[in-house]
């Protein structure tokens, strides 16, 4: 296990339950991620590679433990609190210990979108890693043409920085990646449309 490793947590928004990954979200996973929208924008598993059951099964059950023993972030899945139902990914990732930067990623489930539940979520972990975690600055960086994504950056309160220029591949080609940011002193400004009150459960 890495030296610097995240604490398990469970967080809790108005909607949802952000929780590790377990087999039971093997299902929603592979039909999320075998979805044409998301693969428009996310290279999962690979370029040019389909979503199959066994790698969401490989990802429930490995890769997304393995990203926080390993010290790469943390990865939850998140689930409507009402109902539990699987309604996306969100996570820490590449995070850089000695200059506390780490990154927020995400992609929601076709069944759950245009609810505003990614800004949700994504406010209360770049919040927890901020504020609970002593993190100094979360980036969001989404492929120019992904509006959608780009919104969620907005809502959640993170700042415009720039471009970076053919950055990412896809599926197919490859693509700019607009670069967002939030830091402690953005926290003291006014809070961003939609920002819920988040509960956090040590696992």
């Amino acid at each position: 296990m890495a030296e610097n490793v995240l604490p398990m947590v469970v967080l809790e928004t108005d909607r949802l339950t952000l929780r590790a990954f377990t087999e039971a979200d093997i299902d929603g996973v592979h039909r999320s991620a075998s979805d044409p929208l998301t693969r428009r924008w996310l290279p999962i598993p690979a370029p040019g590679r389909p979503y199959t059951r066994a790698d969401a099964e490989q990802w429930c059950r490995v890769e997304a433990p393995r990203a926080r023993a390993d010290g790469d972030g943390q990865q939850w899945a998140a689930l409507e609190r009402w109902t539990g139902t699987f309604v996306g990914s969100f996570g820490l990732t590449r995070t850089l210990w000695a200059a506390r930067n780490t990154e927020v990623g995400y992609w929601v489930a076709p069944w759950a979108r245009g609810k505003g539940l990614a800004p949700e979520a994504v406010i209360a972990i770049s919040r927890w890693a901020l504020l609970d975690q002593g993190f100094e600055r979360v980036e969001l960086k989404a492929a120019t043409g992904n509006t959608a994504s780009r919104r969620v950056a907005d809502k959640a309160g993170f700042s415009y920085e720039g471009v970076e220029r053919n950055a990412m591949p896809l599926h197919e080609g490859r693509t700019d990646l607009a670069v967002y940011s939030l830091i402690p002193a953005d926290l003291d400004r006014r809070r961003p449309d939609g920002e819920q009150r988040t509960n956090r459960k040590t696992g």
